[in-house]
């Protein structure tokens, strides 16, 4: 570990502070949430932010509710643990409870924020590929005011996201799973839960009575330089009857959806093969769960 070099901290309790002290401050502003990558990475040196921005005395950036005929709200500070305990996560949108599961270790998952789980924008994120099958929406708020986007739509590159100067994620907004529905994140990783994913899966489908798909949405997490939906497999999903061979050339076409790289962790050619039997695994359990809802 390195020492820390000196910076400037301010505590703000509303958006609009933190907005005007992240434009002041300029490039070297960092926002601290729950801290668990931002301040690894500060003492190992990797990065030296001038000012540091602390979200946690932020009124309103905590907690998870649905008011009625509206989407399930997650705010950005709220902790990965809660969402694994959330009986209201478990119930309505359970991939999520399963992504957060997977995430870290215990005490890593009481201090990670979903926030700033995506604001780090990692091509091997957890929480995306869930948050994106089931099409979840962030809100932002800035100097601009406030604006919706989706969830994919946040991911620049690698460590980069789309947020205009001064913007911060607010809360996510994740729509109700509609019946006959499911989803479900696979993760490959060297360690279970406790590794970052070499490759990760997120399926979601919806049938209709008769068994047939409607929907279907694919996401890759550590297979690309951001996450991605796989939209050649969600194509082909959708093409006809969900037959053996169908669920096979879906896979191959997630792995066509996929670039991944070779690093120490894992070879190209390894990580494309895992997507290809992930894929597969996601989709036929997904398949089976969704059925399971059918009146025969």
């Amino acid at each position: 570990m390195k020492p820390l070099k000196p910076f400037s901290y301010f505590d703000p309790q509303d958006l609009p502070t933190v907005s005007k002290l992240l434009i002041e401050q300029g490039e070297g502003a960092h926002l601290l949430a729950g801290g668990t990558d931002l301040l690894v990475r500060m003492k190992k040196g990797e990065i030296s932010p001038s000012t540091l921005i602390n979200l946690k005395r932020v009124q309103g950036l905590n907690g998870i509710e649905r008011k009625p005929e509206k989407a399930l709200t997650i705010g950005a500070l709220t902790p990965i643990s809660a969402l694994v305990q959330s009986s209201l996560i478990q119930s309505e949108s359970p991939v999520l409870a399963q992504a957060a599961r997977l995430l870290g270790s215990p005490s890593i998952r009481n201090l990670a924020t979903l926030g700033g789980n995506i604001g780090r924008a990692s091509p091997a994120s957890d929480m995306a590929p869930a948050l994106m099958v089931l099409t979840a929406r962030i809100l932002v708020e800035g100097p601009g005011g406030k604006r919706e986007l989706p969830l994919e739509a946040i991911f620049a590159g690698p460590g980069k996201t789309n947020l205009k100067p001064g913007e911060v994620m607010a809360s996510f907004r994740v729509p109700k799973m509609p019946p006959l529905s499911a989803a479900t994140y696979l993760k490959l990783g060297r360690r279970e839960g406790m590794d970052l994913a070499l490759v990760g899966v997120a399926v979601f489908l919806k049938l209709d009575e008769k068994g047939e798909t409607t929907e279907a949405r694919v996401a890759l997490a550590s297979v690309a330089p951001i996450p991605v939906r796989a939209r050649k497999a969600e194509e082909e999903l959708l093409s006809g009857p969900m037959t053996e061979d169908r669920v096979r050339r879906a896979a191959l076409a997630a792995v066509s959806d996929s670039c991944p790289l070779s690093d120490m962790r894992a070879s190209a050619s390894y990580r494309k093969e895992m997507t290809r039997v992930l894929a597969s695994r996601a989709i036929e359990e997904v398949r089976q769960m969704a059925r399971g809802g059918i009146v025969h």
